[in-house]
């Protein structure tokens, strides 16, 4: 599967983003998908994921209450809505997916920028 993000952009803090990651291949439906983000001068980190069949999502304690994960196998396309946000959510968002229980696929990541 390969993966590529869009959606990110500028925003004032409290504002809202949406990113969208869209995947090529028939298969997209059977993977565990999910965002990661890496701030400058920081390692890269999780921030949630979701089963195949939308069933379970994860997240990051940073970002509970405020990110949604969702996803829609008819489009091959996940999505990351993003609300609240706080200067602290700036950084390059990547959409990735496992396999083999390790997140070895990865997009080319998207900026979002919060500025407050």
């Amino acid at each position: 599967v390969q993966l590529q993000a869009s959606g990110g952009g500028l925003v004032q803090a409290g504002g809202s983003l949406r990113l969208s990651c869209a995947a090529s291949g028939r298969t997209f439906s059977s993977y565990v998908v999910g965002w990661f983000r890496q701030a400058p001068g920081k390692e890269r980190e999780f921030v949630a994921s979701i089963t195949w069949s939308g069933g379970s999502t994860s997240y990051a304690d940073s970002v509970k209450g405020r990110f949604t994960i969702t996803r829609d196998n008819a489009k091959n396309t996940m999505y990351l809505q993003m609300n609240s946000l706080k200067p602290e959510d700036t950084a390059v968002y990547y959409c990735a997916a496992q396999v083999g229980g390790r997140w070895t696929r990865w997009g080319q990541g998207t900026q979002v920028t919060v500025s407050s």
